[in-house]
């Protein structure tokens, strides 16, 4: 039987895929590339795009929009979902593309769940990716843990209470989706004395990456949507 593919494509960087994933990307007949509208691109798309033969293999955009309140989102997940079945039942693989490992805040998670309750035939392969969370903790040269430390990985958008205790608590923390609530992230940071304590990393692993350690230069000013926020005490 024809399968689904889940397929971590990384944060940005092509040389960055896995052996396998680029194995089964060159041979799948069917991709299905997300995006966040209608008229935007697919940035996990515009990653594999040099290793697919658009002559041979056919790319389906599904949108799912991006917004912290989800009602009315169901209905894209439940149509993109029902998309791929439809394919996999015909007989055809799919290999759904994300950014970073699928399993890690990806847009993979909102539909696999669909998968499992109403598509439980299908057989579904996950194929690990290479998060933005460890290529940014590189390119900041910041290691992540050692030994006992803990790392804690959460939304940006938390409530300040619970913020406030995971960096009092823990020895790393990775902020992700920090754009846009950054500057009252900095001031908690400020407080706490731990703004020396970090990088925010965008763009990791494209020709656009920045890597930043004086976090005071960054407020005002517009920050991409694909970065990160290291805390490392």
């Amino acid at each position: 039987m024809a399968k689904i593919y889940a397929i971590g494509v990384g944060p940005g960087d092509p040389e960055l895929l896995t052996v396998k994933a680029e194995r089964i990307l060159r041979s799948v007949p069917i991709i299905c590339a997300p995006t966040a509208g209608t008229a935007d691109s697919s940035y996990a798309l515009s990653i594999i795009e040099p290793l697919l033969d658009l002559e041979k293999q056919e790319v389906i955009i599904q949108v799912f929009p991006m917004r912290k309140d989800q009602d009315g989102l169901e209905e894209y997940w439940e149509t993109a979902a029902a998309e791929v079945a439809e394919r996999v039942r015909g007989g055809s693989d799919v290999a759904f593309i994300t950014i970073g490992d699928p399993f890690i805040y990806s847009t993979f998670l909102y539909i696999y769940r669909i998968f499992r309750e109403k598509f439980p035939d299908i057989p579904i392969e996950v194929i690990p990716g290479v998060s933005s969370i460890n290529a940014a903790a590189v390119a900041a040269g910041i290691p992540l843990g050692l030994g006992s430390e803990r790392i804690a990985i959460i939304p940006a958008a938390f409530e300040e209470k619970d913020l406030r205790n995971i960096l009092i608590d823990f020895e790393t923390v990775v902020l992700m989706k920090v754009s846009r609530v950054f500057g009252g992230i900095y001031a908690l940071l400020k407080e706490l004395g731990l703004e020396k304590n970090c990088a925010f990393i965008s763009r990791v692993g494209t020709a656009e990456q920045e890597v930043v350690f004086n976090l005071e230069s960054l407020l005002g000013r517009k920050l991409d949507y694909l970065s990160l926020l290291i805390v490392k005490k």
